[in-house]
């Protein structure tokens, strides 16, 4: 009998837990506007932790807004949370005073981004600054009485002569008579603006045309924005502000860009990363970055750290002083070659990196408070994992890893605090020790309605394929019986050199909606995705069609092997940016697939390079078209290449103002398939970029996934 309840005990809790799970309702549509996500955490002083809290907040007419909140809670009471501020949109940069009394941040006043103090005592926030040209991206100096910050110059308000050649013989850079004068509304007596007068005074006329943007005057290589026309070059510069007399001072100009500033711990000088320009500002793209240190005294500037065939991106003082923290990149191999961090000493000698052997992209590195070590965090096979590099024997760890991500995360003491996805929860606060024991859940913003829906649990897999190592996951459907079928999504990621998993937030809604809709995913990520090294995500180099959908398509192939519940009959495909290119170079290859949904992609490569703000893509990986084969090259990858073959029902999303991809790409390929006589539907959202899926137009949002699963129900079948 005692052997008889260890058997049945398991069958028991077995059949609870199913019928559990049945009575759940799986993730609905509607429930993205639920979600709250939490982000940069701060521990202060007194054992507190400030972060941000982001949510969708119901406005009119059934509309939606995005709000955000600084919320502070009490790492020995999480419990009992305390709201700093009214809801906004537009909230960012924040910085906790060293006293941490106050709270610095960045939000828009009278139009311009501006620097505002909170303080965490009581009181609403006041803005600080009043910069012509807005500021943003506070630090603290180490005394808590002044705010360094970061400022736009266009390019036309400079006073002095550009140091680069002039890029065209006998003109320079915006010579049109009054430009900038005329733009600020100080137009010159002098040259009068007339259309039948003098060369001068049609130039005046012209230059008086294009202040008012009207046309739109472009002299520049990377003209576009995100959602429209980027014409004016700028450079970024640094600036100081006293928090008791508010009064501001920069501390650099010239054609010159100045970031990530950082204080010395005596608070006498600053250092930042810089690209100096010495020719025009367009090709710095191609240009090392150095460290330099800007003393306050004098205002003098001078190279604090410099290696050829280097970019240097931030520098930060350990808490003793005794080193620097820098992180940068090798350039050698500028579009593939991963992050670095390391030290060096205070006058810039001895540089020793750290994440040389890690091979992954990583950033966000803080010192432990004893400056005994370094954590940064980055993608990692699927998951972001938070690493620990110690400083004396340059031993680098994982301390939080697996099917997780860490999105954000502080430490202090001997405490650290992170905001981490995980696929029962896509974003929760939580705190540890240093090495990541002892996890404890601080947050449960989404606990409430997750408590209510069936969550799909993606299961891990890999293969070995031409020298790779492929992950892929196979995430179930809801109300799945045995003996029963389902239809099945191929999803894919962007990029190349995106990566999904687990400890990937940006999917999970879309991802349990169609779980709970009833179908299967797999998800896999091919050659050329992030979070393995550099030779995997170079190994699309000059391929990306054959390549990364052999990856895709066996991963596939793989997963109808091994689950009996995948229709093999009832595929569907579906992917954005550059997985819109791998859907549309798939179906033009293979026809196994009843319906496909490309999304805001790419199909012709050379047409590309003169579209997208993304254009550097095809010199990185291809070349330019006109140097020898590499427009055969650029022919071969292209889908627009196949697009007779295409057979499976096709439908097409783009944004009409996404400049990053260009919406032209698309028309190119609906319009093929329309002519062709090919079954094709084209979507476009209206004031949409490149960004919808992740930041647009909450209903839009919503709108897009539910046209995903509608489409797909046109063509598949699922069980009784």
């Amino acid at each position: 009998m005692i052997h008889q309840r260890i058997l049945l005990l398991p069958v028991f809790l077995f059949c609870f837990t199913y019928a559990v799970a049945q009575e759940k309702k799986p993730v609905q549509l509607s429930d993205l506007t639920k979600i709250v996500t939490v982000s940069d955490p701060e521990i202060t002083p007194d054992g507190q932790v400030i972060f941000v809290k982001s949510y969708m907040e119901a406005g009119k007419e059934g509309e939606f807004d995005y709000k955000s909140q600084v919320v502070r809670l009490k790492l020995s009471d999480p419990a009992q949370l305390q709201v700093l501020n009214s809801p906004s949109y537009d909230l960012s940069g924040f910085a906790l005073s060293p006293d941490g009394k106050s709270l610095a941040f960045t939000k828009a006043w009278e139009g311009k981004p501006q620097i505002w103090i909170l303080p965490l005592d009581g009181g609403e926030a006041q803005v600080l600054t009043s910069e012509k040209n807005g500021a943003s991206s506070p630090v603290w100096s180490p005394d808590g009485k002044k705010i360094l910050f970061s400022f736009s110059t266009p390019l036309w308000a400079m006073e002095e002569e550009p140091a680069w050649p002039n890029p065209r013989p006998g003109r320079s850079y915006g010579d049109e008579p009054n430009y900038a004068a005329i733009k600020e509304g100080l137009a010159k007596e002098e040259t009068k603006p007339n259309m039948d007068g003098s060369v001068a005074e049609l130039r005046a006329w012209l230059a008086k045309n294009a202040s008012k943007n009207n046309p739109r005057v472009i002299d520049r290589l990377n003209f576009l924005g995100e959602r429209g026309l980027s014409t004016e070059i700028s450079f970024r510069h640094l600036g100081m502000v006293d928090v008791a007399t508010k009064k501001s001072t920069p501390l650099t100009s010239g054609y010159q860009n100045f970031g990530s500033g950082s204080w010395s711990p005596d608070g006498t000088f600053i250092l930042a990363s810089s690209v100096k320009t010495e020719e025009h500002p367009d090709m710095t793209f191609e240009l090392d970055s150095d460290i330099y240190k800007i003393t306050l005294a004098d205002k003098s500037i001078s190279v604090f750290l410099t290696l050829d065939k280097h970019r240097f991106s931030e520098a930060t003082f350990s808490p003793d002083g005794k080193l620097v923290m820098v992180s940068g990149q090798n350039t050698e191999d500028r579009s593939f070659n991963q992050s670095l961090i390391g030290v060096v000493n205070p006058d810039g000698s001895g540089l020793k990196w750290f994440t040389e052997k890690l091979d992954r992209r990583v950033g966000g590195a803080k010192w432990s408070d004893d400056s005994k070590a370094i954590y940064f965090a980055g993608p990692n096979q699927g998951g972001v994992t938070l690493y620990k590099s110690e400083v004396g024997s340059g031993k680098t760890t994982e301390v939080i890893s697996g099917p997780v991500g860490v999105s954000g995360f502080d430490i202090h003491g001997d405490q650290l605090v992170y905001a981490l996805t995980k696929v029962a929860d896509p974003s929760e606060l939580y705190v540890s020790d240093l090495s990541g024991k002892g996890e404890k859940m601080l947050t449960q913003f989404n606990t409430p309605w997750l408590a209510e829906r069936w969550v799909s649990e993606p299961e891990a897999h890999q293969f070995q394929q031409d020298g790779f190592t492929i992950d892929y996951w196979v995430m179930p459907p809801f109300g799945m019986e045995s003996g029963s079928e389902y239809p099945t999504v191929l999803e894919m990621h962007g990029g190349p050199t995106a990566m999904w998993g687990p400890g990937e937030s940006s999917m999970w809604h879309e991802f349990q909606v169609l779980a709970g809709r009833g179908y299967g995913i797999v998800y896999a990520n091919p050659r050329g995705s992030g979070g393995y090294g550099k030779d995997f995500q170079r190994g699309n180099y000059r391929d990306w069609g054959d390549g990364p959908a052999k990856d895709v398509l066996k991963a596939l192939d793989k997963a109808v092997e091994e689950y009996e519940w995948i229709d093999k009959d009832q595929l569907v495909l579906t992917g954005g940016s550059y997985a819109g290119y791998l859907t549309a170079w798939i179906v033009g290859h293979d026809h196994r697939f009843k319906a496909a949904l490309t999304q805001r992609g790419v199909y012709d490569l050379t047409f590309f390079m003169g579209e997208g703000n993304a254009w550097r893509l095809v010199p990185n990986y291809f070349g330019y078209p006109w140097e020898e084969g590499v427009k055969e090259i650029l022919d071969y990858n292209s889908p627009q290449t196949y697009v007779q073959n295409i057979q499976t029902p096709l439908m097409i999303f783009h944004g009409d103002v996404d400049l990053r991809t260009g919406v032209r790409q698309s028309e190119l390929l609906y319009k093929s398939l329309k002519i062709l006589g090919k079954p094709v539907e084209y979507v476009r959202y209206p004031d949409e970029g490149h960004e919808l899926s992740r930041s647009g137009n909450i209903l839009r949002r919503m709108d897009r996934i539910g046209r995903i699963v509608e489409f797909f129900e046109r063509y598949v079948e699922h069980p009784n």
